[in-house]
């Protein structure tokens, strides 16, 4: 199982702004430490903010799936 981590913004932060972000945030992965650091807490960074937003997108939909199959409901 992928256990992803990320940073999220809202849907209407500017693309300059996310580019920025994720050019720093891929500037501290090239250390080695923060791998490493990732590795020993069981996280697996994202390259890029597309693969990013499409990982999001199916576990929303596989999660919501099986929450309405079960007919879970918030209290």
């Amino acid at each position: 199982m992928r256990r992803a981590s990320g940073f999220c913004a809202p849907k209407s932060t500017p693309a300059g702004v996310i580019e920025t972000l994720n050019s720093a945030i891929n500037a501290a992965l090239s250390d080695p430490r923060m791998l490493a650091r990732l590795a020993d807490v069981g996280a697996t960074p994202f390259g890029s903010p597309a693969d990013f937003g499409e990982y999001i997108a199916e576990e929303t939909e596989k999660w919501g799936r099986l929450i309405r199959a079960a007919g879970i409901k918030a209290e």
